[in-house]
């Protein structure tokens, strides 16, 4: 009997020896609260976020708008600007994974699954509604219905991850703050970020990375659901879905469980090379000439309209179009900006910050356009030039629209097991990525946080989503997005001042970029309580 008792307390130990338990305590408290809530009252739970959502696009979409067009533009600035030389860590560091590597896991963080679920629906559905031109005019609604596809993919989503991810990797890694969203704020508001108000903003971003992601994991169960009823025949239904949640919240438990290297990072490069021969295939097998036409009229067409874009929003009483795509969009980014942005910057340790932008901004927005143009093209050259009945799949039933496309290819049998297989191992890398993120968050920014802590939010996780299927599907899913992705925007622009200023410091300072090169006689510290003494000194460094 002693002997059990001391293994539990030892497990006990070892479960919190790492937590921070105004953080951790409080995330999970909302998030089972949310969850007895959304499954005891589904009818309720599924009212009130109709009612929130409608709350939130009416009052406060300008905001979303506005917010994430000035991250972009800060973002922008910062990769042309004077700072771009400075690296995330010490001026020798040596980066921690090699760019294929490092690229895969931020991709498929950052909006893989998305991206397969709207890829080939999207300009679709842009196209036979969207509100800009007469679609009467084909040749017009093809090019708007890229447009907005790519302006909801591209530059502005990802500058939202960059602000977040460079401002917390440049804090941790050079200046030693812990590896929480709180860092971000140290440049504006000091050591008031180990109090409440530190602890509020980890809250809020562990509770947005678990909406947001669980939010992907509702569109990924949704799909796999999909794919798995057209080659197995097995019914599309919510109980389903939950079952496939369940089933792929496990395997991605043991990802998590395995950590970065022997887990995540492997399974990242297995996903980006699946999905890179996925769009080899449809490339080649679709209509090549006509995608690449697309992509390149497209390309051009998105950078032309950018500005105008950026600041566009619909006024027109009673149309809610730019409520369910753009403002769904901005704040599902902004809600997985803690997800995508802590996760980043743990995997970006020895960049640069033009090494940084370069990489997180540019090259994963192109990737996207290809995709959007090769898969969203090809659907659109089958529904106005071939037999297809894809529009009316779409219409029907959004989770079938991968299966559809390659339904109307060569070797259907192959592809769609593939097709399949892509989704699900998104979904695994996006839940074992967001539990990573989650746990070292409630862990006081602890880059390598404790495994139990690990299962607990992978779980989590699971849960979330299961609810939201339950309590409402899509709507619930968007809801929660819109909800989460709130107070992230107000940090985010908090953040983007405080980064310009550290930067700034460190570009006059820069024989002193480190907070522990200030303190030489004494030893690097890892705990959250025992950096403020040093991080006083940084304060004064940037009053200066």
């Amino acid at each position: 009997m002693s002997n059990t008792s001391d293994t539990l307390k030892e497990l006990y130990r070892r479960f919190v020896s790492h937590m921070n338990p105004p953080v951790w305590l409080g995330s999970a408290s909302i998030i089972i609260l949310f969850v007895l809530f959304g499954s005891g009252w589904s009818d309720l739970a599924s009212s009130v976020f109709q009612q929130t959502q409608s709350f939130i696009v009416s009052h406060f979409g300008w905001f979303y708008i506005l917010t994430a067009t000035l991250l972009l533009g800060v973002v922008i600035w910062l990769w042309f600007s004077r700072f771009g030389y400075i690296r995330l860590g010490p001026p020798d560091e040596e980066p921690d994974f090699n760019t294929l590597t490092w690229f895969s896991m931020l991709f498929a963080a950052g909006m893989g699954i998305g991206l397969v679920f709207y890829g080939v629906a999207e300009p679709l559905l842009h196209f036979q509604n969207a509100p800009i031109v007469d679609h009467g005019n084909t040749s017009l609604a093809v090019k708007q219905s890229m447009r907005l596809s790519f302006y909801h993919w591209g530059l502005h989503p990802w500058a939202i991850y960059v602000l977040f991810a460079l401002a917390l990797a440049y804090l941790h890694f050079r200046h030693d703050l812990p590896l929480a969203p709180r860092a971000m704020l140290y440049p504006v508001i000091g050591n008031r970020i180990y109090g409440w108000i530190g602890h509020l903003i980890d809250i809020a971003a562990t509770v947005g990375t678990l909406f947001g992601v669980a939010t992907s994991l509702g569109f990924g169960a949704k799909q796999i659901n999909a794919g798995l009823s057209q080659l197995m025949d097995i019914p599309l239904e919510v109980n389903v879905q939950v079952a496939l949640i369940i089933i792929i919240t496990l395997i991605a438990t043991t990802s998590v469980v395995l950590g970065l290297d022997k887990g995540i990072s492997r399974l990242s490069l297995f996903n980006i090379s699946l999905g890179a021969l996925l769009f080899v295939f449809v490339f080649i097998a679709g209509p090549t000439l006509y995608n690449l036409r697309l992509f390149v009229s497209s390309l051009g067409d998105y950078l032309q309209h950018l500005p105008e874009l950026s600041f566009w929003m619909q006024t027109e009483p009673g149309d809610n179009w730019q409520k369910n795509w753009t403002l769904f969009y901005w704040s599902w980014w902004i809600s997985w900006s803690p997800f995508v942005g802590v996760f980043t910057a743990r995997i970006s340790k020895g960049r640069t910050v033009r090494e940084f932008v370069t990489g997180v901004l540019v090259i994963p927005t192109l990737a996207a356009f290809l995709w959007l143009s090769v898969f969203g093209g090809t659907g659109l050259y089958q529904h106005l030039y071939g037999a297809s009945s894809i529009m009316q799949t779409v219409n029907d039933n959004i989770s079938l629209s991968l299966h559809a496309l390659l339904g109307d290819l060569p070797l259907t049998s192959i592809t769609s097991v593939m097709g399949t297989l892509l989704i699900t191992i998104f979904f695994i890398t996006s839940s074992d990525s967001g539990s990573f993120v989650d746990d070292m968050v409630t862990s006081g920014g602890d880059p390598n946080p404790p495994t139990a802590q690990r299962v607990f939010w992978a779980f989590a996780e699971g849960a979330v989503a299961i609810t939201l299927l339950v309590a409402g599907g899509l709507q619930a899913l968007r809801t929660a997005s819109l909800i989460s992705g709130l107070p992230m925007a107000i940090i985010l622009l908090f953040a983007a001042y405080g980064i310009v200023k550290a930067l700034n410091v460190d570009h006059h300072h820069p024989d002193v970029p480190q907070v522990n090169k200030l303190y030489e006689d004494k030893k690097p510290l890892t705990k959250v309580e025992g950096r403020k003494e040093s991080h006083d000194r940084l304060k004064e460094e940037m009053k200066d």
